[in-house]
């Protein structure tokens, strides 16, 4: 057990460590946690198979998802907070517009261009295989974006829209991937389940919005008997850690698989919370900085997980080369289109779609969930190497799209500076 604490430890000090590095080169602190998770990997320090040095095995870095759980609970929960009826009032249609057609439009590029390339050699990726990884295309990580906007404490029109985008991308990309795997389960066994491709997604959206909002509500209520703000922030962590247990729980009724999206559970619990709750902006300031670790312990167990072993099978490359290209130009155009189409800022429209090429754990869950194919191991290593490439590149595009856009300030502004005075003895 112990080597449990010391790898925690280690990961925390070493993403930390790696982020002074990334600072100096000007990149932004999830990359340098990205790189620390590789470093530490099996397939780096971790090969020395030194206790509590690293990752031994990517089984052994897999074990530590319920840390990874835990901290996409409270990413969520922090983008709750930007649904606030005020915002929502202001920019929710354009929100809401862009959210869907960029996710649609990002779908229809990668399954034209992936369909077209299974066609030309049928050997390099089945059918059904094209049809799933177009719609996993639509899926965008949240937690790379938020961090970003964190650490340059960015601001202005394209900040809020993004996380507004971010948030809806999670509903948009469940239902277009549920009706797409259905479509790729029904080509290779000759039959549709209504109930897989239109029931299911939907009530696991239902269900997921309820059970968030109910557990929000709750929240609030109980942070009423508490007045002293370590003991409210108290409350809502335990609170945040309930709602992602909950949000893991699967049950069946009758022929229907029912349940929860994470994302969607936790994002809403922020969401309502955040809306009835007079302090809430306040509590929401001091449970994010309780989570900082938590948030370095993702990144780098993120880092640790991405499977080197990809590059032996060339054929991965380069499909998920066509992937890359492919979705990042469904992500900028469908971005841009539905921008002009609601009339939002020249500003906004010009930069947006940059902002929303990070990809990792709802697109890696989905990939899991399409090893069921015939092709899955193709469509689970493709996207692993493409969550290989938009972590790494991700963020730092991410920060120069929101420096471009002026919603980032020079670096040297971005932290507070220290009065002289509290450097004496």
């Amino acid at each position: 057990m112990e080597q449990y604490l010391i790898c925690i430890a280690i990961c925390i000090i070493g993403g930390l460590l790696m982020s002074r590095v990334a600072k100096k080169l000007s990149l932004p602190a999830v990359t340098a946690y990205l790189v620390a998770g590789l470093l530490l990997g099996p397939f780096c320090i971790g090969k020395l198979n030194i206790i509590g040095l690293g990752f031994h095995s990517l089984e052994e870095a897999e074990g530590f998802s319920i840390l990874s759980q835990a901290a996409l609970g409270f990413i969520a929960f922090a983008i709750g907070n930007e649904f606030r009826l005020s915002q929502l009032k202001h920019m929710g249609h354009q929100a809401i517009t862009v959210g869907i057609w960029q996710a649609v439009i990002t779908t229809v590029f990668v399954d034209i261009a992936l369909i077209a390339l299974h066609f030309i050699n049928p050997t390099f990726l089945s059918l059904p295989s094209a049809i799933t990884l177009g719609a996993i295309a639509a899926a965008t990580a949240p937690a790379a974006t938020l961090m970003v906007v964190k650490q340059y404490k960015a601001d202005g029109p394209l900040t809020k829209l993004l996380l507004l985008v971010v948030a809806i991308d999670d509903a948009v990309g469940l239902v277009l991937f549920s009706a797409s795997f259905g479509i790729a389960e029904a080509l290779e066994q000759g039959s549709i389940s209504v109930i897989g491709v239109v029931v299911e997604p939907i009530l696991e959206i239902v269900l997921s919005l309820g059970l968030g909002a109910l557990m929000g509500y709750i929240l609030h209520l109980v942070e009423k008997f508490f007045h002293s703000r370590s003991k409210r922030m108290s409350i809502s962590v335990a609170f945040v850690l309930l709602t992602v247990g909950l949000s893991m729980l699967e049950f069946q009724i009758g022929s229907v698989h029912c349940g929860f999206s994470l994302l969607l559970v936790c994002m809403m619990t922020g969401t309502v919370f955040c809306n009835i709750c007079d302090f809430s902006e306040e509590l929401m300031h001091r449970v994010d900085g309780w989570t900082t670790p938590l948030s370095i312990l993702f990144f780098v167990i993120s880092g640790a997980e991405l499977d080197l072993n990809i590059f032996r099978n060339p054929i991965i490359p380069l499909v998920g080369v066509v992937y890359i290209i492919f979705r990042s130009l469904g992500k900028y155009f469908g971005s841009s289109i539905s921008c002009r189409f609601t009339h939002c800022d020249e500003n906004v429209t010009k930069h947006i779609g940059i902002t929303l090429l990070p990809q990792a754990g709802v697109a890696l869950g989905m990939a899991q969930t399409a090893s069921a194919l015939g092709d899955g191991a193709m469509v689970r290593n493709v996207v692993l190497f493409s969550v290989l490439v938009y972590e790494l590149v991700g963020p730092v595009l991410t920060k120069r799209a929101l420096i471009s856009a002026g919603e980032i300030k020079p670096e040297g502004k971005t932290s507070a500076r220290i009065p002289e005075n509290e450097n004496k003895p």
